[in-house]
Parts: structure tokens; C-alpha cells; sequence
């Protein structure tokens, strides 16, 4: 695409993430935010989402049928594994909003991944059909989520034992951090939350303890990642994967 070009897409998703969020519940707030940037919503969040192909690509060498991605929206996250797909009998990408299920749904047609379901639900909400799951993941959608530890919940009820989840997202690190956790500036923290609230994306200092609660540590890392037109500013980010026990 001419660099012109390039620039204008990229104003118009600016714009559109600016603009006052409305509507009277998550789902059309969900649908004004994201209905006009469906369109551009891949190649713009790709350079402010990291880490999910890393994260994507490690749990796609897992053995097991049922694969749940919760907030899963366009179904990007799976392009960097395509070729690991078929080993999955049952692909679910669960979203709420209907103009990122649409992309999906050309993703899923163009690239043949007849194994795929989309599904319009609240993620704290949905079951398989086959019951249990053994993956489950989010990416950058549970900040985006209200009840996200009712989502968490969800998560842990819906996997087998020995089950794995994994998760990357932005984050607001605690004051005073576990041991080994990393600690950044408050003002940068409430900076963040502050900026990315304004688009009901809802850092928290929860989301990553919850997690280690609920789960045993397969793995935990904690990143920064720059934002697009922001001046080189760079946002907290982390990526957990966790195994459910097996005596639970």
C-alpha cells in the first residue's frame, strides 16, 4: 500500500479511536467503537498488539481437540499458526461484536479453516458444544471485558484437567509488585490507565495475580510495547500460561 495511503487508513482508525464511545450496553459499545475500524482493525492493532504471535505460536505445539479463543474478534491470532490448525478438532473464536465476527468470517472462508466456529456470545457465558475444552485464550480482550474475572472463571470451569490457558495483555502493575514481578512509575501506570480507559479498555492491577491464583505458572513474562503516533511511549504488557490442576 503507498505510504499515503497507509497514513490515511491509519488517521481514520486514529479518528475512530478517539471519538466519544457510545451505546447502552458492552455489546453496542463494542459495536460504535469497533463497527467503523473493522476494516483497517488488523494492520493498525499489529503494531500496538505484541506478543500474540509468540504466545499463539508456543500453545499451538499443544496436544488437544478443542481449542477457545474468548474475544477472539477478526480471528488474526491464528494467521502466525495456520499451518498447526488442522491438529485441532474444534476451533471456537467467541466475540461479542459482529463487525469484528464479519472479518473473521471472510478470514475463515479465504483461508479454509473448516475446523473454525465463530460464535456472537458473552464469553462469561458460553460453553462448548463438546462441554470441556483444552485450550483456552485471550488476547488483549480481557481488559476489554467488564466481568473480566467472571470471564477468568469461565475459563478455569470450561478446561479440562490439565487444561491450558494462556493469556497476553496490557496491564497496570501493583505499587508494590510480587517478588520478580517488574515495578514501573505510578504516574506512567495511571497514565495508561487513564488513556486506555477513555475506549473502555480497562488496565488493571488484578488481572495477572487472579490469573496465578486460579492457575499453576507454566510460564509469566512482562514486556513493553510501543504505541503508533504516541512518540515512542511504550505500554506494560505481559503474557501468562497456566495449566489447570489435575486433581481439580
Amino acid at each position: 500500500m503507498p505510504p499515503f495511503a497507509s497514513l490515511v487508513r491509519d488517521l481514520k482508525t486514529v479518528y475512530h479511536l478517539a471519538k466519544p464511545v457510545r451505546g447502552n450496553t458492552h455489546q453496542e459499545r463494542l459495536e460504535n467503537f469497533y463497527g467503523d475500524q473493522a476494516e483497517n482493525y488488523d494492520l493498525f492493532r499489529k503494531r500496538l498488539l505484541q506478543g500474540r504471535e509468540t504466545l499463539y505460536q508456543s500453545l499451538s505445539n499443544n496436544d488437544g481437540e478443542v481449542w477457545v479463543d474468548f474475544g477472539g474478534g477478526t480471528g488474526a491470532n491464528f494467521e502466525a499458526i495456520a499451518d498447526s490448525l488442522s491438529k485441532f478438532q474444534k476451533i471456537y473464536v467467541v466475540d461479542l461484536c459482529p463487525s469484528l465476527l464479519e472479518m473473521a468470517e471472510r478470514r475463515k472462508a479465504d483461508r479454509g479453516w473448516t475446523n473454525m466456529e465463530l460464535v456472537e456470545s458473552d464469553v462469561t457465558q458460553f460453553v462448548p458444544t463438546e462441554g470441556k475444552a483444552d485450550l483456552v485464550t485471550f488476547s488483549y480482550s480481557l481488559t476489554m471485558i467488564p466481568n473480566w474475572f467472571a470471564a477468568i472463571d469461565r475459563a478455569y470451569r470450561l478446561l479440562k484437567p490439565g487444561g491450558v490457558v494462556g493469556v497476553v495483555d496490557f496491564y497496570a502493575p501493583r505499587k508494590h509488585p510480587p517478588s520478580g514481578w517488574r515495578s514501573y512509575p505510578f504516574l506512567m501506570s495511571s497514565f495508561w490507565q487513564l488513556w486506555f480507559g477513555t475506549d473502555n479498555v480497562f488496565l488493571s492491577r488484578d488481572h495477572a495475580p487472579y490469573l496465578h491464583h486460579y492457575f499453576e505458572a507454566v510460564s509469566f513474562s512482562e514486556n513493553m510495547a510501543t504505541v503508533p503516533f504516541l512518540l515512542g511511549l511504550q505500554v506494560p504488557y505481559y503474557q501468562f500460561i497456566g495449566k489447570k490442576r489435575n486433581e481439580e
